[in-house]
């Protein structure tokens, strides 16, 4: 069974920066498409960013277009949320997910870790 540990969250004011890591101990990364989520309090799941195994991503959340940004380093098995500018309206749990090994940013997600919560707040 795969599982993913999420890294990073934590308290920023508005319009800051935070880096979120996601890793697996046992399983390699490197086939798999990755995701982040987010819900945040009272609200749905709503996707965020997709990275597929050749490193392209997709973006499914407008609200981060030009803030957030989502890489790999297969090399150290883990993939990265960088969320810069952020925005009260991004206060949420952030969940890293990985759909099948050789999967696409289109497929279902079949793993995901326990989440990091973030909370942007002066």
């Amino acid at each position: 069974q795969l599982q993913l540990v999420e890294s990073g969250g934590g308290s920023v004011q508005p319009g800051g920066s935070l880096r979120l890591s996601c890793t697996s101990s046992r399983y390699t990364l490197d086939y798999y498409a990755l995701g982040w989520f987010r819900q945040a309090p009272g609200k749905e799941r709503e996707g965020v960013l997709c990275i597929n195994n050749s490193g392209a991503s997709t973006n499914y959340a407008d609200s981060v277009k030009g803030r957030f940004t989502i890489t790999r380093d297969n090399a150290k098995n883990t993939v990265y949320l960088q969320m810069n500018s952020l925005k009260p309206e991004d206060t949420a749990i952030y969940y890293c997910a990985a759909a099948g090994p050789y999967s696409t940013c289109a497929d279902e997600y079949d793993y995901w870790g326990q989440g990091t919560q973030v909370t942007v707040s002066s």
